[in-house]
């Protein structure tokens, strides 16, 4: 297919979601803040690998990094407004899957 067709937007957002790991990073964090090693635990992706979508996620303006100055340093990531928004179509990828995934 000849790129000039495409829609510019949709192609970088489905850059940005089908990188591996990204879309259940985003489904994590629909139910609310998290710490890195709950992500890592409940999806079972690797730390390296994890911050480095973290960090990419961060640059898109999708999670936010928050730290809490207490001892050890706390630091929790959340989906951003534009995060948030991705909320209906992850809901209904997995409406999509239960009915047609085996």
């Amino acid at each position: 297919m000849n790129e000039s067709l495409l829609c510019p937007k949709l192609e970088k957002a489905m850059k940005i979601l089908s990188k591996r790991w990204t879309s259940l990073i985003i489904y994590q964090l629909l139910s609310g803040s998290h710490r890195f090693c709950h992500i890592e635990t409940a999806i079972g992706i690797s730390g390296r690998l994890l911050s480095e979508r973290l960090k990419d996620l961060e640059y898109e303006g999708i999670v936010t990094r928050e730290v809490f100055p207490e001892t050890p340093v706390r630091i929790e990531y959340s989906l951003t407004e534009k995060g948030l928004a991705l909320g209906p179509l992850m809901k209904e990828v997995e409406k999509w899957s239960l009915e047609w995934i085996e």
